[in-house]
């Protein structure tokens, strides 16, 4: 059975999990209670980095290696409307498809990097690296709201896609940590239906976006965040 290694709060594993989802996968998903400390996550990837994923004897982690991986590996689900694209680009269009989700990563690492910063006290406010990371996310989601034809379709066309996929859920990051960064979604209304209607997905719902501060110790069944003062 594939094995995936992630901690709940992350964007890129929450993605990974969406497709798992959607492509109709069983999974053992191995969830550490509290952020991992960077020797257990180096005993599973050089890069100290989770997702990580095992299938049989492969072992990948980066998630846009896992994306590819997943989608050129198992068969599309079945009667599903609009389908899943079944790759992260089109062989037609495979630089722009390629682009587009690269710099999608982009807005995600930057995203993270102001959310564990602004963890350890140092915000946005306060340090020129993270403000120019907040105006890079701004730049990239204005980008992609020109990429997107209409309110009612994904970045590739007639499918949903790991591009789709994997915006959604950087968005929703953003939007469930206190980081002092408005995205201002509804000046981008392509991109804020598009996660809109991701949001009522069976794949979206069965893997929720959790919200975090410094202060939450866990999490209720039902996706509710524990304080320690709760107790």
């Amino acid at each position: 059975m594939i094995e995936l290694q992630y901690t709940p709060g992350s964007p890129f594993a929450r993605a990974v999990r969406v497709l798992l989802h959607e492509l109709q996968l069983d999974y053992l998903g191995r969830e550490p209670e509290l952020a991992p400390e960077a020797i257990q996550l180096g005993a599973e990837t050089p890069t100290m980095q989770v997702p990580t994923l095992r299938d049989g004897d492969v072992v990948l982690w980066e998630s846009g290696v896992i994306a590819e991986y997943l989608l050129g590996t198992y068969q599309d689900r079945h009667g599903a409307s609009p389908r899943l694209a079944p790759g992260l680009w089109r062989p037609s269009h495979k630089w722009e498809d390629k682009l587009l989700f690269g710099t999608i990563q982009t807005f995600g690492t930057s995203v993270t990097t102001i959310s564990q910063m602004t963890w350890t006290g140092v915000t946005v406010e306060e340090n020129p690296h993270l403000q120019r990371c907040a105006e890079r996310a701004g730049l990239i989601l204005n980008w992609l709201e020109h990429r997107l034809p209409d309110d009612k379709s994904g970045l590739l066309p007639d499918t949903v896609s790991a591009q789709d996929i994997f915006l959604a859920c950087h968005i929703r990051f953003v939007e469930a940590r206190p980081l002092g960064v408005e995205l201002g979604l509804e000046r981008h209304p392509k991109c804020k239906a598009l996660v809109d209607r991701l949001d009522q997905t069976r794949s979206f719902i069965a893997n929720p976006v959790l919200w975090w501060d410094p202060d939450v110790v866990g999490y209720s069944a039902d996706g509710v965040p524990l304080y320690e003062s709760d107790g």
